[in-house]
């Protein structure tokens, strides 16, 4: 693509420069080739990316006062989102190959134009899949599954049936969406335990990104919901009757239990352990080994934006600091020595 096509693409200014320079892929200053685009947010990497090799230079326009001649500047609001919304446009689209020979289509699935089916997948009977997907080798996607059109699905990901995947979503290897959730009764009598129906539906909508070994469970007589823009990082687990909100983030090893709902646009750090029936208000931060207890609901209200919720029970991170810093004073103290009667 050209300069020009990428600025009409994502806006900014051409601040300096030839519209016509081909941009052909991004990379960082140190890398970066006279066909690439570098970004920088502040004056320090504005410099280096400016002194790089790097073609094409987006860039705040405060960062410097004057840009070398021999360097096409395009000054934007949010260089580091213009610069990832530039690799996704510039990055190759990968050519549609069909049905591996080796692959099992079941009877009556529906294949949109351009769908590929990597070698030994499995795609069961009554599946249907959107133009453009690609499910690569080994995956299983269960009877009945829908998918929608552009999606990815990477080898070894496991799709059970009353699965709805919308577009343009990606599912990393070894993630298995669908499965039964965890919930079990009690005999009280006998002590055994017998499965609660799991016979829910599992929806994720568009523009969500699912990373490697993540687990996500079926509504048990519902649906668990996974919302437009959510991004799961690797070793995440979202139980059942679930609801994640829009552009929600999970960092990995985070842990949600069943009928919990996570608001739009909060960020769940590494490590964080949500019980069940609990409720996290839009916008909330919880930075990594948080905890939600089962029942609680943890909101942003009343907190300055970006403040981050840490331990457990959540609460605020300045609060928790203060906690500590006074048990560590209390600590130093040691316990006071008990007076002898008479003396």
């Amino acid at each position: 693509m050209t300069l020009g096509e990428l600025i009409g693409a994502l806006g900014g200014r051409l601040a300096q420069g030839t519209s016509q320079w081909q941009i052909d892929g991004v990379s960082s200053a140190d890398f970066a080739s006279p066909s690439d685009v570098a970004f920088a947010e502040d004056a320090a990497a504005a410099a280096k990316a400016l002194g790089s090799l790097a073609g094409a230079v987006v860039l705040r326009a405060e960062c410097v006062s004057d840009y070398p001649r021999d360097k096409c500047v395009v000054e934007a609001d949010q260089p580091r989102l213009w610069f990832a919304l530039a690799a996704k446009l510039l990055k190759p689209v990968l050519p549609g190959h069909g049905v591996h020979p080796t692959a099992v289509v079941g009877a009556h699935a529906e294949l949109a134009d351009g769908v590929s089916i990597g070698p030994c997948a499995v795609v069961e009977d009554y599946v249907r899949i959107g133009a453009g997907t690609r499910i690569e080798a080994g995956a299983v996607i269960g009877r009945g599954v829908r998918i929608g059109e552009f999606c990815r699905i990477y080898p070894r990901v496991v799709i059970y049936p009353g699965t709805e995947l919308g577009n343009w979503v990606i599912v990393h290897a070894g993630a298995v969406l669908g499965a039964d959730g965890f919930g079990y009764v009690r005999d009280e009598a006998s002590g055994a335990y017998t499965q609660f129906p799991q016979q829910g539906v599992l929806v994720i909508e568009d523009d969500v990104e699912i990373g490697a070994n993540s687990t996500i469970d079926r509504g048990a007589l519902a649906e668990t919901r996974i919302r437009r823009g959510v991004k799961i990082d690797n070793l995440v687990h979202v139980g059942h009757n679930c609801d994640i909100g829009e552009d929600v983030i999970l960092v990995a090893l985070t842990g949600i239990s069943g009928s919990s709902s996570v608001g739009k646009g909060s960020v769940l750090a590494g490590q964080v352990g949500v019980g069940d029936h609990a409720h996290i208000g839009p916008g909330v931060i919880l930075g990594g080994q948080a905890g939600v207890f089962s029942g609680a609901k943890v909101t942003a209200e009343g907190l300055k934006p970006g403040t981050v919720l840490w331990g457990t029970p959540a609460r605020p991170l300045q609060q928790v600091l203060r906690e500590q810093a006074v048990l560590a004073r209390l600590a130093k103290r040691g316990p006071k020595k008990k007076s002898r009667g008479g003396d």
